[in-house]
């Protein structure tokens, strides 16, 4: 397993929500459309329009202020703005010699009593407004274009995946494409992001990296933070057999959660001084693990996944009671192990809906809100008689989708593929596993892919999967 990562992460879309005009107009039934106002009225109409959003601009609460008009002057957008009721205005943001640089800036102590005090400023600690599994998801590529063949189309590809699921389980997103500090680019580039995104998000409990060439195939999947990684501060997957041996391969680096307080912030400065911008400690470091680690070979560099083995089994004795290193399921699986039972999986799903009975609901109709409602059923349904174990019911033994099927090595963007692989078992694995992913999405539309590497989809029949009609 050559576990390589990508890109760095941020940027989260700007959503906008508009109302057109037109829709505010009833139109009797049957009744042909209404003409388009033409010249001087449309444009009364037009600076009518334009002094009514300036006066609810002057007369408007002092919580939101509008920002942008649409055609007409129509209010498209409102941002709040900080009032009375958000608390005092003093909080750690106003601290001078705050930095978000995780190399050149100062370390950041206190972090946690800083946080609970934001929280409480903000009405967030005590209303309920907050959850204490409240995801901010890292992710991102690299602020160039692509190389490899159809690399930018792939990571859009990736990109749709991983909103998918955030819009499935109410996680927030940020894709970042920029490199927040010089000398940490490519496998170092997440540490500075995810160090930032604690600082942008102090309402975040948990933040969730995940590599631009990581694919969600299992769409219903909720992790256990509030049960299984309670007390923890820091959750990745690993390989047992790998673990004993300490190799480099041992824990994943590609994918991880870490809890949003000082013990985190702590791991990434310290994981982070083993990095290339501490050029003299990066150096010896890369010695110190080439000669402790298993399989190291004679590598003279030393990369981020590495550092971090090193950094958690060497130092178990500290960092392990908060540290919790996932061997029962596929928190992350290595793609040439998964692709090619992917199939297989889903028709064992099938198999359960189909013989699962109409009172249970899993072959209805729903909205897409209520995916987890259904998730919930279907994961009953699938760990019941004959399941496996695991809280996912995962893992090397079982038969259940992997939450994550990790593309290491294929170098989708770059080009620069592990000579390892070829080039057709990396592109059909990924659309493979991007196709799997997507007919779990698109089932709440009513359709599905033809077949697993065909991109054209079929409307799904009544009753699905139980029912066998022509567009099955």
């Amino acid at each position: 397993m050559n576990h390589r990562m990508a890109g760095s992460s941020e940027a989260a879309p700007l959503s906008v929500s508009a109302s057109s005009p037109a829709a505010s107009i009833k139109k009797p039934h049957g009744a042909a459309p209404p003409k388009p106002l033409a010249g001087r009225a449309r444009d009364a109409l037009v600076f009518a329009a334009g002094v009514a959003a300036a006066v609810l601009v002057l007369l408007g609460s002092p919580s939101s202020v509008l920002v942008a008009t649409g055609s007409g002057g129509i209010p498209l957008v409102s941002f709040p703005v900080p009032g009375p009721e958000d608390g005092p205005r003093t909080t750690f943001y106003d601290d001078p010699e705050l930095s978000y640089d995780a190399v050149r800036g100062r370390r950041l102590t206190d972090w946690d009593a800083k946080r609970a005090a934001w929280l409480r400023s903000r009405g967030l600690a005590t209303t309920g407004r907050s959850s204490p599994e409240r995801v901010v998801m890292v992710s991102g590529s690299q602020p160039y274009p692509c190389h490899g063949d159809a690399g930018d189309h792939l990571l859009l590809r990736f990109l749709k995946n991983k909103l998918d699921y955030c819009r499935l389980h109410g996680i927030k997103l940020l894709y970042n494409r920029d490199f927040l500090h010089p000398s940490m680019t490519s496998l170092w580039a997440k540490i500075p992001i995810v160090r930032a995104a604690m600082l942008a998000h102090p309402d975040a409990e948990w933040i969730w990296w995940v590599d631009s060439d990581a694919v969600f195939t299992d769409m219903d999947f909720s992790l256990p933070l509030a049960t299984r990684y309670a007390g923890r501060n820091f959750v990745a997957y690993g390989v047992t057999k790998d673990i004993k041996r300490k190799s480099w391969l041992a824990i994943n680096a590609g994918v991880f959660l870490i809890r949003n307080c000082q013990w985190s912030l702590d791991l990434l400065d310290e994981w982070a001084r083993m990095g290339p911008a501490y050029p003299e400690e990066h150096a010896r470091w890369a010695k110190t693990v080439q000669s402790a680690l298993a399989d190291k070979g004679n590598y003279t560099w030393l990369d981020d996944q590495s550092a971090l083995v090193y950094l958690l089994l060497f130092n178990w004795e500290r960092l392990g009671e908060k540290a919790f290193i996932e061997t029962e399921y596929y928190l992350m699986v290595f793609w040439g192990d998964m692709v090619g039972q992917l199939d297989g999986i889903a028709a064992r799903y099938e198999a359960v809906e189909r013989r699962a009975p109409a009172e249970l609901g899993l072959r209805r109709r729903h909205a897409e809100r209520e995916h987890l409602r259904y998730a919930a059923a279907r994961n009953a349904a699938v760990g019941g008689k004959g399941g496996v174990p695991g809280p996912a019911g995962g893992g090397e033994d079982g038969w259940r989708r992997p939450l994550i099927t990790h593309f290491t090595g294929c170098q989708p963007c770059s080009g620069g593929r592990n000579p390892a692989y070829s080039k057709e078992s990396c592109d059909d694995g990924m659309r493979r596993a991007l196709g799997f992913a997507d007919d779990q999405v698109l089932r709440a539309y009513g359709f599905r892919h033809a077949a697993p590497l065909n991109d054209t989809v079929l409307p799904l029949p009544f009753d699905y999967p139980a029912a066998r009609g022509r567009s099955n």
